[in-house]
């Protein structure tokens, strides 16, 4: 499991905890549609997607670790691997088991990156993107957070959906 009861924020008070505790929820529900499934179904597609299970995990333990990096650093430089294809699907060598364990690390590299900030308002400028508006944009530490609160929710919805297709479980009928 990602996170345990004395990891979901409640080491730290306010808002910074009550926000880590929000995106400790969501992962938890994330992890919900990979209980009991195997290597290859983890990446497996089941619909006209090209998500897997495991890809979707593999993305938002990245994201968590690349987010985590651009709050800490504030210097606007595009983090290792932030644009990489390859984190959306499972690879050869990948297990499901290695990639709950990236997600773990990455989960504590948030963490750990929020407490560490002197606020959450600190303002960073994001890494320019091919999607990105010709200006530099700011972030706070704040809206980063929320992003990833965000961002969990959405796949945490796109796993219980792939995972209902390929075997008819779902986060709230385990099969």
């Amino acid at each position: 499991m990602v996170t345990s009861p004395e990891n979901r924020g409640s080491r730290l008070s306010g808002e910074r905890g009550e926000l880590l505790h929000a995106l400790a929820e969501q992962r938890e529900l994330l992890l919900i549609p990979v209980r009991g499934i195997t290597d290859a179904q983890a990446a497996q597609r089941t619909t006209v997607s090209e998500l897997t299970l495991g890809g979707i995990v593999k993305h938002l333990a990245r994201g968590e670790r690349v987010w985590a990096q651009i709050m800490l650093k504030g210097d606007g430089e595009l983090p290792d691997g932030m644009l990489d294809l390859e984190q959306y699907r499972m690879t050869d060598g990948d297990t499901l088991a290695g990639l709950l364990e990236e997600y773990a690390a990455g989960a504590r590299a948030t963490e750990e990156a929020v407490a560490a900030l002197p606020g959450l308002d600190r303002s960073v400028p994001l890494p320019r993107t091919p999607w990105s508006p010709p200006e530099t944009v700011h972030w706070s530490a704040r809206r980063i957070l929320l992003h990833l609160i965000r961002e969990t929710a959405q796949h945490a919805g796109h796993a219980d959906i792939v995972r209902e297709a390929l075997d008819g479980a779902n986060s709230t009928a385990q099969r």
